[in-house]
Order: structure tokens, then C-alpha cells, then sequence
């Protein structure tokens, strides 16, 4: 594993190879911060086996670590060094080059693609047990599509070494499988949050689950969406109440305590600083198989707690309103039909062409005067549902709990949908038809406002939450 130091100077160039492993300490800060660095890398995959050969192989000789160090230590210094893949190199070494050449601005020579065979001068006291082969070759060679097996003996030596590999190569150049173009996230701050994984926090791009996850292999978790309101878990015992009775129905075997859900809930809260207008994603899948398929036999390891909390306002305009199709599809996901007419959400109708309600909420109407939403028989007894069923009576206005037809909530006087994500969000426009006369009916600002002050006192307090004075 090496890294490799150009200095250019005026008068002359001087071509510097170090190993990692056998860096200089104490380089000049001008060497540093001026020199042209950059670092080749390799898979530890493709290397092991053959450096074993040579010596013996451990994590201090293959120097990733040091290699990690280095390319830190450049960075902090203002000196980014370009990253490449010796992969990449034996894909197509003209691209690789000239592209490491763009980024050293130095010029490329096409007598870098070929050399002569032989032992050359600048070898180095280790040439006889590392450059056998290079002395055989005159350019590069394509790597083998298809390398024997990996010896087990090497696997714990893997393990160690790949996740400072994988550090280096996400800053490489990639011609292969070039990298997509980052999307902006909504909320810029969500860029750098901490997730709960199993039992610890991780940064956002290394909270990951195992491939052998009931998740990944057969979709097999339960959740709930949990919002915070001035230091606030809003409803956070009536959710929790859910998830338990769903790992409970699909027979979850191993399930944390409520206790623990509720530590790893506020744990994240409080080291991600997020006190106000957040959300949480709480999963819990099934947990690790032992091997890959379908059986719940597999889960031996017990279950997968994640608590994903961001910074996310509403996700609907429940000042403004919201635009709903019907969509034709009895089964998730509808709202791809939603997504394709240009519409905030999909109405979901239940077996008998009843509305249940929509992809991701529940739904309510008006008709003069009275406040009526679909019975729980084929839409999920949502808590934001329950909720503001209770701010209806409240309220003192009258509520039916029945059988809607959608051709009630075309004619309806007022349209709403309750979640948790959304809160409540009025609903002006469903299949094109203009609901009410447009505009946010008055029962929709009532019950938001009685909502606004419900969500201000109610609530189970974060650990170590003050309020702004």
C-alpha cells in the first residue's frame, strides 16, 4: 500500500515513493503544505493473499491505518491529495492517469502507459521479494475477473482493513461505477446527524444494518413516526403502545424493553441536539438471521433497533392546502399514481370502493357541519386520527364514524388528512375538483389551532431539555 509524493520545484522535480508503513516523520511543513501528493490504494480483498505470500500479514504491515493518518494529515494541512484505485488504474490506466494528472496540473505522457522490462535503479532494497512480476511486465495488466477463493485464515485481517479501505475510496477518482451526483437534502443539517443502530450511535453514512437483516431479507420490521414539540416527545407512550403490540402480533422474539426504546429515543434526541420541529423514524425489524431466507427460525440474534431523527417540519402546506387523485391501486404504494399526477397524496379505497384513506394518512370531511372519517376497518387506527377525533368532540362538534363514498369527499364543504408527519393538513383539490370554495375551511382552522395548543403542553419532557428563555 503506498502513497506516492511529487514536489515540483522550479529547478528541479523530485519523485518521492513512500510506503505507508514506513512513513518519514517530521516532513517539512513546506513539503507538506506546497509538495503534490496523491495516494494509490488497493482492495485489501486482492492483495491479501499475495502479500501473505511474502510476509506475514497483519494490520500494522498492510498500513491502511498510517494511510488513513496521511491522507488526514494532508487534508488538515489544506493539501487534499487525489485518491486512486489501483482497480480503476488496471480498468483503463490513460483515464486513470490523465485524470490523476488534471488533478496534480501536471502534464500527461503517454510514456507513462509503458515501460521496459527489468530491474531499474530506483527499485529500492525490497525489489527481489515484491517487483518478481512487475520486472516481467512492460505495461499494465487487467486484473483477474474471477480470483480464487479467500482463505478463511485471512478473514479477521479483512474485517480490520476494509473499513479503512472503503474510507479512502469514497474520496477516490471512479470512472467504473461513477459516483451519482450528491442530491441537496431538504434540511441542509440533517447532512451530519447520529442514528441509532442495535445498540449504538453511528454518523448518517455508517448506520447501516447487515445484509442478513429480516429487513433486507424479507421486509419483515414494524415502525412508527413520533414528532417533538418544545423538548417534547409528542403521544411518545401511545406509540410505543403500537410498536410493542405489532412486534407482538408478527411474533418478534427478543424485543428491547420499553425502557431501552425509550433511552435510545432521547440518547439520539440529546447528542443530535434536536429539541424542536424534528421527527423520529423508531423501526424495529426482526433482527439478524444466522443465514439467509424467509423462516423467523433464522432470527437468533433478537431484534434491530433504529431511531432515525431529523429535522423535518411538516411535510404538507397545511397553511396553503394539499391536492389529492384516487388512486386505482387497492394495495401500497398508491401514491406512485399520487407521484405521477403531480398530486401531494393518494386516496386509497377499501375493497368495496369506500375510502380508507390515504397512502400516509388518515382523512376527514365536512358536510354542513358535521365532521365525519372512515371507520377503522381498512385504514390503520392512526394516533394523530385519535387525536383530533378527541379535539372534535372537544370542540362540541358533531362526529360520524362510517362508510364514506369518494363521491362524498368530491361534493364535501371541508377536506383534511391527520399524520403524524403532516399533523392536520387541509385538503383543497381531490381528482381536479375544487373542495369546499378553495380556501381553508373554518371547522380545518379550528381544529388546528386546538391542535398547535395541544401539541405545546403535551408531551413526555427530553432528558436535560431546558426552555429558551
Amino acid at each position: 500500500m503506498n502513497i506516492f509524493i511529487f514536489y515540483l520545484h522550479e529547478l528541479m522535480t523530485l519523485n518521492l515513493q513512500h510506503i505507508s508503513k514506513q512513513r518519514l516523520p517530521g516532513l517539512s511543513d513546506e513539503l507538506i503544505k506546497k509538495g503534490k501528493h496523491f495516494i494509490l490504494i488497493r482492495n485489501p480483498l486482492d492483495i491479501l493473499q499475495s502479500f501473505d505470500k511474502v510476509v506475514p500479514s497483519s494490520f500494522n504491515e498492510l498500513g491502511l491505518g498510517d494511510l488513513v493518518s496521511i491522507y488526514s494529515e494532508l487534508c488538515a494541512a489544506g493539501n487534499r491529495p487525489p485518491i486512486i484505485d489501483a482497480a480503476e488504474l488496471q480498468e483503463d490506466p490513460e483515464a486513470a492517469l490523465r485524470g490523476l494528472c488534471e488533478d496534480l496540473d501536471i502534464p500527461f505522457q503517454a510514456s507513462m502507459l509503458k515501460w521496459e522490462a527489468g530491474p531499474k535503479s530506483v527499485d529500492g532494497i525490497w525489489a527481489p521479494w515484491w517487483y518478481k512480476s512487475v520486472h516481467k511486465s512492460t505495461g499494465f495488466s487487467r486484473a483477474v475477473n474471477y480470483p480464487p477463493a479467500f482463505p478463511r485464515s485471512l478473514y479477521e485481517l479483512l474485517e480490520q482493513s476494509l473499513p479503512f479501505y472503503n474510507m479512502l475510496r469514497c474520496h477516490a477518482r471512479q470512472k467504473r461505477y461513477p459516483k451519482l451526483v450528491k442530491p441537496s437534502l431538504p434540511v441542509p443539517a440533517n447532512e451530519k446527524i447520529l442514528v441509532w443502530v442495535g445498540d449504538k450511535l453511528l454518523p448518517r453514512d455508517s448506520a447501516t444494518v447487515s445484509v442478513f437483516d429480516s429487513v433486507v431479507q424479507g421486509g419483515d420490521s414494524v415502525w412508527e413516526g413520533l414528532r417533538i414539540y418544545n423538548g417534547k416527545v409528542f403521544k411518545l407512550e401511545e406509540h410505543l403502545d403500537r410498536l410493542f403490540d405489532s412486534a407482538k402480533a408478527l411474533a418478534f422474539n427478543n424485543v428491547p424493553t420499553r425502557d431501552y426504546v425509550k433511552e435510545a429515543i432521547f440518547k439520539t434526541l440529546i447528542r443530535n441536539g434536536m429539541f424542536n420541529n424534528s421527527h423520529i423514524r423508531l423501526s424495529l425489524t426482526r433482527g439478524k438471521k444466522v443465514t439467509s431466507g424467509m423462516s423467523p427460525g433464522f432470527n437468533l440474534y433478537g431484534c434491530t433497533l433504529i431511531v432515525l431523527a431529523e429535522w423535518k417540519p411538516p411535510v404538507y402546506d397545511n397553511t396553503g392546502g394539499i391536492t389529492l387523485v384516487t388512486a386505482t391501486t387497492r394495495r401500497n404504494s398508491p401514491n406512485i399514481e399520487g407521484n405521477n399526477a403531480n398530486a401531494d397524496d393518494a386516496i386509497m379505497l377499501d375493497k368495496d370502493g369506500y375510502v380508507s384513506e390515504t397512502n400516509a394518512t388518515n382523512i376527514f370531511l365536512v358536510k354542513k357541519g358535521i365532521v365525519m372519517t372512515p371507520h377503522a376497518d381498512y385504514c390503520l387506527p392512526g394516533i394523530t386520527r385519535a387525536t383530533v377525533m378527541e379535539l372534535v368532540k372537544t370542540e362540541n362538534l358533531v362526529l360520524e364514524e362510517r362508510r364514506i363514498s369518494l363521491s362524498e369527499f368530491h361534493t364535501a364543504d371541508e377536506v383534511w388528512t391527520t399524520g403524524t408527519m403532516g399533523e392536520l393538513s387541509p385538503v383543497l383539490r381531490i381528482d381536479g375538483r375544487t373542495v369546499g370554495d378553495g380556501t381553508v375551511g373554518p371547522v380545518t382552522k379550528r381544529l388546528q389551532n386546538s391542535f398547535k395548543k395541544l401539541t405545546e403542553g403535551l408531551g413526555v419532557p427530553i432528558p436535560t431539555y431546558q426552555q429558551p428563555a
